[in-house]
């Protein structure tokens, strides 16, 4: 590791002015628990690291008109321990609990998660069922984008030089849609995912599906949504039959490779059953929803 200069910020705007200033040679520090094990295995550092782990107005989770704000420096940790979103996205919570051991959890941030952008990330495929949006700070302003145009490949987003994500949003409209997350990896704890899903949609009046979204992680050079799948539950009764099929096809959807932990074909047989068993829980919690609100 080569020498580099260090800075610590309490303010948003002094770290989009720094990142403004230093560009491409300016690196962020937020748990540090991805950015140490890189700068220990590079060649080359960075000329300035900015920490903004002591941002206050990053840390924040709270109920807006617009939906549920998490900032970017939110640990895994304070997700589930978060009463706001166990009570409006518990899905998150239980992605938050299979990241890593206690002590990465405890230190890695979601915005870290995110802007490090590996397939295997255990909460966008959460975020991206629910249909979070994401917004970036620079010297400029800030733009809001959905979290789907946020991935561009292993690694890599779309932020720009000098860009700093610095909150994720849940939409008001998506807060309390039952969903659920799945993960397999090659052991129970401390592993990263052959494949996580996960699946949110509404029941209708009529107890059809409405608004499915199903995303998997680890059979993509990115998080992605299985939109055909989606398209063929909208409108269906939520039967084992449907939901089996609808795995089926994201199956077909995802791109998996052959890696030392896992084939291609193991990873697409995995999608397929765990899309049908996220999907299960999904309905199960949907229906208990409107068991809990009187409806018929």
């Amino acid at each position: 590791m080569r020498a580099f200069d260090y800075l610590a910020t309490v303010d948003l705007r002094q770290a989009v002015r720094l990142l403004d200033e230093h560009g491409t040679s300016a690196r962020i520090l937020a748990g540090g628990t991805d950015l140490l094990a890189d700068l220990k295995s590079s060649s080359s550092s960075p000329g300035l690291i900015i920490d903004i782990s002591r941002i206050k107005e990053l840390k924040v989770i709270e109920s807006t008109a617009h939906g549920l704000r998490i900032g970017a420096m939110v640990t895994h940790s304070e997700i589930m321990q978060s009463a706001l979103i166990r009570e409006h996205c518990p899905a998150l919570a239980d992605a938050a609990r299979t990241i890593g051991a206690v002590q990465t959890r405890n230190l890695g941030t979601l915005g870290g998660n995110l802007v490090t952008a590996v397939p295997s990330m255990d909460s966008g495929a959460t975020l991206l069922a629910l249909d979070a949006r994401v917004v970036l700070a620079c010297g400029g302003g800030t733009r809001e984008m959905p979290l789907t145009d946020f991935f561009m490949g292993p690694r890599k987003t779309v932020l720009r030089p000098g860009e700093l994500l610095v909150e994720v949003v849940i939409p008001a409209c998506n807060l309390g849609k039952p969903a659920h997350f799945l993960k397999t990896g090659l052991r129970k704890g401390q592993a990263l995912a052959l494949v996580n899903v996960a699946a949110s949609l509404w029941l209708d009046a009529a107890g059809n599906i409405e608004e499915p979204r199903i995303a998997l992680g680890a059979v993509a050079p990115s998080v992605i949504r299985a939109m055909a799948a989606e398209r063929y539950l909208a409108g269906r009764s939520p039967q084992s039959g449907s939901m089996a099929e609808a795995g089926k096809i994201a199956a077909e959807e995802c791109r998996p490779i052959n890696d030392f932990r896992a084939t291609a074909a193991y990873r697409r047989d995995l999608v397929a059953v765990l899309v049908k068993r996220a999907l299960a829980q999904a309905c199960e919690r949907a229906l208990k929803r409107q068991h809990e609100r009187g409806a018929p």
